[in-house]
């Protein structure tokens, strides 16, 4: 997380191996609440309303798909395909990124 924004991802990418057959991208979504510690006298970071999600690969990383979607991380007032599209691509981008 940056100065400049209090919104951060986390990703994380499992490459098929003998346990897991599929390509993995685990996402987490959260922002960054700052605090005070009038103890220490040191400011805090603390990460809130964190969302994970997981995209699944059976192809390598060529395409991703994602189980039951809980949260409108885009906040267009609704749950639905746009959400799991943006995801998606998140997805992906990252792999090609991590595994050119």
């Amino acid at each position: 997380m940056s100065f400049f924004n209090s919104r951060g991802i986390f990703l994380q990418l499992m490459q098929p191996g003998p346990s897991e057959p599929n390509t993995l991208v685990s996402m987490q979504l959260a922002r960054k609440e700052l605090g005070w510690d009038a103890e220490a006298g040191v400011q805090t970071e603390m990460l809130v309303d964190p969302i994970f999600v997981t995209a699944t690969s059976r192809d390598g990383g060529h395409t991703f798909s994602i189980g039951r979607m809980e949260h409108d991380v885009d906040r267009d007032g609704e749950i639905g395909e746009q959400d799991r599209a943006k995801l998606v691509a998140l997805a992906k981008a990252y792999a090609s990124i991590t595994n050119p």
